[in-house]
Formats: C-alpha cells, sequence, structure tokens
C-alpha cells in the first residue's frame, strides 16, 4: 500500500508545521467522482475505490462537499439530516470505510458543513410550520410577520443568491420565513442558543468519527444585522475585487446586512475551542465571499479557523500583473494573522478554469456556459491551464484541486437546458445559466458506458463526447499527459517543500512574464503571446516543450533547480 501522504505528515510535523498549512487538498463533489452501484449517482463506496488513484497523485487531503441526507434541492446543500448519510450515497457504515481506508493512505478527509440553512425538509423546519409564531419552534428560523396592510408583502426587499425575492411563505401561512438561497433552504438564526448548540454536536458527531476537518459553507452569512434592514444590493456566489477594475464586484465589496457580521467570529471561536479538544490538528476552511482580503483574514486568526479560501485568485484573470498582485496581497494579509494563504483554480460553483482560460478575455468569470454563449478555445484554455498549474502549485501554502482539475477536464459548455438542476438556473428562469457544467460526472474509461463513471451506462447528467480524450486511461502512464504532470508537480512540491516556503520575485524581463524563487526552485511563468528566454537554472518540469531556441514559448511554466 503506497503510503507517501503519512510521509508528508511525518515530515510536517518534524518541521514544527500543521499538516494543513502546506496540503494539497482535493474536492470530491461525491455525486460525480465515481459511482459504485451503478445508479448513475456517484457514491461513498466510489470514493473508496479510487483512493489509490488519489494518493498516486499525490493528494494529501480529500474535502467531500455534502452527502447527508437531503431532497436534494441543491445537490445537497440543503440538508434534512447532519448525521446521516444519503441513501444516493451509502450508508454510515460506507462513510466509516472510506474514512479508515483514507487514513490507511496517509489523506486526511475534510467533510462540508452547511450551517447557514438546513433542508425545508429538516425536522425542526416541519416543527416550525405546524408552530405558532412566537414559538421555540420558529425562533430558530427567521421567520417574520410581512409589510403591508396584511402581511402581503415581504419583511424586507432582500434578494436570493440564486436570484428572485428572499423570502417565502408557506402555503396558509401568516408569516414569511427567511431563505437566501433556494426557498427550500431556509435560513437558521444564529442567534438563537438552540441552533448554536446543536451545531458543537454536529462537529462533535463528525469528530467522534475521526473526521479532520470541516469545510464551512458560507462561512459569512450565519449572523445577520439587528432588524434586518432593507438593502438594496445583490450578492453572487464566488465573487471579489476584480483588479482589472471592469466587474466592480460590488457585492463581496458592499456585503450588505446578511454578510460579514462581527458576530460571526464568536461562532468559530466556539467551534474552535470543540476543534482543539480532540487530537490530530482537526482543521476548519472558510468559504467566506469577502472583499478585501483584510476582513477576509480575520476569519483565521490564530483562535479562529485555520484556513480560508482565496477566491481572488480564483478570479484572476490571465494577467501577470494580476496575478502578481493577488498573490502579494493575498499572503501578506495571511502572514498578518500567522495563517497559510490558499490558492484555488476552480470548484464546484465555478466554471472550470481550463474553460474560463479559453474564452476571449481568459479568466473571465460567466454565471455558467451553454450553448448559446461563447464558446472557449478548447487547446488554448488547456495550456493556459497546464501552466496555472506549475504557477499555483509553486506557490506557498495550501493548494486546493477540484476533482478532474488534474485531468485537464473542461467545462460541459453546451448542456441542454433539460438536463439542468441547479436551482439558480430555475430561479431566474434560466438568464443564470448555473453551475451543473462544472458538475458532469468524470470520465474513467474512455470506450466504457458513461466513460467508465460506473458498471453501467447512466450518469446523472450527461458527459459530452469531448470527455473521452480526457479520462484516465487515455492519460495513465503517457508522458506530457495532463494527469502526469500533475503527478509530477505534486511529487516535486513534496520533495522541495514548495508548500513551507516562501516568494521571492525576480527579475523577469517582460510584463507578461512571472519569475519567483521558493527555496530551491525557480518557477517561470508566461503570460504572454511571445516566447521568452529562460533565466539560469536546470530544467525539471515545463507544462509544454520549449521551442527549437530553447525558449519558454507563450501561455507555457516551467520550474528550474538553482543549485
Amino acid at each position: 500500500m503506497n503510503m507517501r501522504t503519512n510521509e508528508f505528515t511525518a515530515r510536517a510535523t518534524q518541521a514544527g508545521l500543521e499538516w494543513w498549512r502546506s496540503a494539497v487538498i482535493y474536492q470530491i463533489y461525491p455525486r460525480s467522482f465515481a459511482d459504485a452501484d451503478g445508479d448513475g449517482i456517484g457514491d461513498l463506496p466510489g470514493i473508496t475505490s479510487k483512493l489509490p488513484y488519489l494518493a498516486r497523485l499525490g493528494t494529501d487531503a480529500i474535502w467531500l462537499s455534502p452527502f447527508y441526507r437531503s431532497p436534494q434541492a441543491d445537490a445537497g446543500y440543503d440538508v434534512a439530516d447532519y448525521r446521516v448519510v444519503d441513501p444516493l450515497f451509502g450508508t454510515l457504515d460506507d462513510f466509516d470505510r472510506m474514512l479508515h481506508k483514507a487514513h490507511e493512505y496517509g489523506m486526511k478527509v475534510i467533510v462540508d458543513l452547511v450551517p447557514n440553512h438546513t433542508s425545508d425538509e429538516h425536522t425542526w423546519f416541519q416543527a416550525a410550520l405546524n408552530s405558532p409564531p412566537g414559538s421555540a419552534a420558529r425562533a430558530r428560523y427567521l421567520f417574520r410577520d410581512g409589510r403591508g396592510a396584511h402581511g402581503e408583502l415581504p419583511p424586507n426587499n432582500w434578494q436570493s443568491v440564486f436570484g428572485g425575492n428572499a423570502w417565502s411563505r408557506a402555503p396558509g401561512d401568516s408569516q414569511w420565513y427567511l431563505h437566501l438561497f433556494d426557498r427550500r433552504q431556509p435560513d437558521l438564526n444564529w442567534d438563537d442558543p438552540e441552533v448554536r448548540a446543536e451545531f458543537e454536536d454536529v462537529l462533535r458527531f463528525w469528530l467522534d468519527r475521526g473526521v479532520d476537518g470541516f469545510r464551512v459553507d458560507v462561512a459569512h452569512g450565519l449572523i445577520k444585522a439587528a432588524g434586518l434592514p432593507d438593502w438594496s444590493g445583490q450578492t453572487a456566489m464566488v465573487e471579489g475585487t476584480d483588479a482589472a477594475g471592469d466587474e466592480a464586484h460590488a457585492a463581496s465589496a458592499n456585503p450588505g446586512p446578511m454578510w460579514d457580521q462581527e458576530g460571526v467570529h464568536e461562532i468559530y471561536r466556539s467551534w474552535r475551542r470543540v476543534l482543539d479538544a480532540y487530537p490530530g490538528e482537526r482543521m476548519m476552511v472558510a468559504e467566506a465571499w469577502i472583499a478585501p482580503p483584510s476582513r477576509l483574514v480575520r476569519y483565521i486568526r490564530r483562535d479562529e479557523m485555520q484556513q480560508a479560501f482565496n477566491f481572488d485568485y480564483l478570479l484572476a484573470h490571465w494577467d501577470a500583473a494580476e496575478f502578481r498582485q493577488v498573490i502579494d496581497v493575498s499572503l501578506a494579509a495571511s502572514a498578518s494573522v500567522g495563517a497559510p494563504t490558499t490558492w484555488v483554480m476552480s470548484n464546484h460553483d465555478s466554471v472550470r478554469h481550463t474553460t474560463r482560460y479559453g474564452l476571449s478575455k481568459p479568466g473571465a468569470r460567466p454565471k455558467g456556459i451553454d450553448a448559446a454563449g461563447e464558446q472557449p478555445d478548447e487547446a488554448a484554455g488547456l495550456r493556459r491551464a497546464r501552466a496555472a498549474a506549475l504557477l499555483t502549485l509553486a506557490l506557498p501554502g495550501s493548494a486546493y484541486i477540484y476533482q478532474g482539475e488534474e485531468l485537464g477536464l473542461p467545462e460541459h459548455t453546451t448542456l441542454a437546458a433539460k438536463y439542468r438542476q441547479d436551482p439558480a438556473f430555475f430561479r431566474t428562469e434560466g438568464a443564470e445559466i448555473g453551475r451543473d457544467g462544472c458538475r458532469v460526472p468524470l470520465p474513467w474509461k474512455a470506450d466504457a458506458p458513461a466513460f467508465g463513471f460506473g458498471p453501467s451506462a447512466k450518469s446523472w447528467l450527461p458527459q459530452p463526447d469531448a470527455f473521452a480524450r480526457y479520462a484516465v486511461d487515455r492519460q495513465e502512464g503517457v508522458d506530457g499527459s495532463t494527469l502526469e504532470l500533475y503527478r509530477l508537480l505534486l511529487q516535486l512540491r513534496r520533495e522541495y517543500g514548495l508548500g513551507a516556503g516562501e516568494v521571492k520575485w525576480q527579475p523577469s524581463g517582460s510584463p507578461d512574464v512571472l519569475v519567483f524563487d521558493n527555496g530551491r526552485v525557480r518557477a517561470v511563468i508566461n503570460l504572454g503571446m511571445q516566447a521568452a528566454a529562460l533565466p539560469a537554472g536546470h530544467m525539471m518540469v515545463s507544462s509544454e516543450p520549449l521551442d527549437v531556441k530553447g525558449q519558454l514559448p507563450a501561455n507555457t511554466a516551467a520550474w528550474l533547480s538553482l543549485p
């Protein structure tokens, strides 16, 4: 058995570093990773079967998107029971087997926690609907009387992140309830002591089973401003300050009374005390769409969470100056609170970066792409994505890989409307294409039904024909394939301790080229359209072959070893 990641943990411990400070963490979207039972939906046994693949890749930890009991109105982010595995994904015993096997391979396991809202099928919300206004059951959520002569108008003008009004009423109910997302995701009231106690108990339930950490969904949204005042803004997911200035991302820079309220920090200090009572360096990572970084890093102070997703990096365009600015600001902000920086290029809420880098404005972030939208240059996007991997994995801190990224997998940009399931697509009547395109099941075998996703031809979202050339078995052992490139990069990252290093910028001779040293590795990233001369150093790896003059071609990156 490959115990490579145990060696990683041991080295980190010897260096006095917590494992999460430099870990490479692989995000698994369970319904789309691997299907063991043939129903067309990925599951926990499927994940277990692919752990050898992840160990060989060089993964230090895996993060699982929700697998809890849910009616799946928002792909599991509408949780009906936080302590039960949804039958779609298996059983609690299946989870325990997966966790145990991951630990045997030396991989940590992070699970998703969704504390801002529950499903409308949660027993608490059902009890609230069957209880009168002013009851303890309703106090767990944000029920309010409506405005207007007869309460027929919503309590305020807040809009849902998924589009439309953020307030709904159950049939025959006199009160409205808040849902910052889908109407089937009622927001919890975090001023209620019972809510706080319940989630601390949920943390302990999974910690007792042996999980190593939690990704906290909508971490900045739990506390709402007193009185729930009107706010005319509109928040979108995964938005941040746009360094290029052409899109203000004002929702994050002006967060509104439902985001980033001071009271959230006491919740996370309380959770941190829970985690610190367990051995093994348990951790939390915040999903918080906040600008500027000086606000974001307040979530990762020494007595709160350990990490926060760096969405400014995800949102950066294919531009050398913008990347350098984001890197410098991110590193400085994290250092101010003694925390590591995270680097992430794609996730389950964003168009895959392989595709975004192939748009006419490389790195732009549309809210989904369909056949009527701009179709990317697939080859250019893949070329830039491979170069971006060398940039990202050379940076100190913790790197996140979204499943399929290591294959160079593109977005499904022609998925027909009849297959779409994202609530944002329906709540905006198709104006927002939604996130289904980045959630399509992975291709494991090019010539198998459903590309080997499972033992049948079923796939909960259809896969495009182009996925065949990205299948694992088409890349396994093929020199220069994206999969083998990632394996080599992760191996070198470990060997040279890049996750625990520091960035030292070097002159590049071109505004389109970034050069920095991290220990004994010199990273050179050519984001321009002209070849660039390589600085001194011995070639370790390049994302594409050098040209006939020995120069670094356009949209290509290399790592050089230094004496």
